[in-house]
């Protein structure tokens, strides 16, 4: 991870020293690093783990991930990422769109240099990625289950790219390709558990503990798994709590009120359990790999995934 960190502070760098201290805030800020932690782990199942190749990939998804910040901060409209001023905040929308588009274009750089197999995956990865975007602005279709269709823009816009975070560390540190398969579904669980647990923290933590504003998406009104399960309730003292879901959350009373119900809520405790439930189905996946610590890292990966959100 040293490499990494070392790595990706030279691909942020532009001959333009303004472009450099937009592109550097965020990654300055810290971050848990899960998506090149998850393509070193992967790269340890094979055989070639220490190559040049896991490093660059590993970099590839950081930036890839970084960028999308940047864009998600501006349509949130966040003032906080990571315990710093959102980039949006700092300067202005269209210096964090341009920003994140610098660091897609380098991402797409490193990717140029790992081969045409993994320039393809890259360009679905990032399909996928905007797909769920874009999916998650949307309201799900007549008759469409809205968990499900929530489920699909999590899929999208987290799973994707934390699994071929583990399809490129499984492929560049050389495991074969039944292993490279079950660990891109095993991000793929633990990539979606993910997003879950970080919408459970976002209405659980405070913004002390999360470095992010709490309730963003409630806010915004973005439907969420806790929100989503509260909302299937049919508990008569929910009333109130269902009656705030369908307000303008920009008021900062109602929002605060919305908040504080929907953390005593019983939908938290069934969305922690349904994390809980997917880290258990990724563990399962691991079955491919021989006992020892590699297998018990990947295991432990998605057990802090899951424990996230308790």
């Amino acid at each position: 991870m040293t490499e990494v960190e070392e790595a990706l502070a030279g691909h942020v760098r532009s001959r333009a020293p303004f472009i450099t201290e937009a592109a550097s805030h965020l990654m300055a800020a810290g971050g848990k690093r899960f998506r090149p932690l998850l393509v070193l782990l992967a790269a340890e199942a094979g055989d070639t783990a220490e190559s040049d190749e896991v490093i660059r990939a590993a970099c590839v998804v950081e930036l890839t991930h970084l960028a999308s910040l940047y864009h998600d901060d501006v349509m949130d409209e966040a003032d906080l990422r990571r315990g710093a001023d959102s980039a949006n905040a700092r300067w202005d929308n269209h210096v964090a769109i341009l920003t994140g588009d610098f660091l897609f274009s380098k991402s797409s750089e490193l990717t140029a240099d790992l081969g045409a197999d993994a320039v393809r995956i890259q360009a679905q990865t990032f399909t996928q990625l905007v797909e769920g975007q874009i999916l998650e602005t949307v309201q799900p279709g007549p008759g469409e289950d809205p968990l499900a269709h929530y489920l699909e823009v999590v899929a999208g816009k987290t799973g994707a790219l934390i699994a071929t975070s583990a399809r490129y560390g499984a492929r560049f540190g050389g495991a074969t390709p039944e292993v490279e398969e079950a660990l891109t579904q095993y991000g793929e669980i633990v990539g979606a558990s993910f997003q879950l647990s970080d919408d459970i923290l976002d209405i659980a933590s405070e913004s002390a503990d999360s470095g992010k504003t709490p309730g963003t998406d409630l806010r915004e009104g973005v439907p969420t798994l806790p929100v989503l399960m509260a909302r299937a309730s049919t508990d008569s003292a929910d009333a109130r709590l269902l009656e705030l879901l369908d307000a303008d959350l920009t008021d900062d009373a109602l929002h605060a009120e919305a908040l504080a119900l929907l953390r005593q809520h019983p939908a938290m405790d069934q969305a922690r359990a349904y994390v809980a439930e997917r880290a258990a189905e990724a563990k399962a996946l691991l079955a491919i790999l021989p006992a020892g610590p590699v297998r018990e890292a990947l295991e432990a990966f998605a057990d802090v995934v899951a424990d996230r959100s308790t």
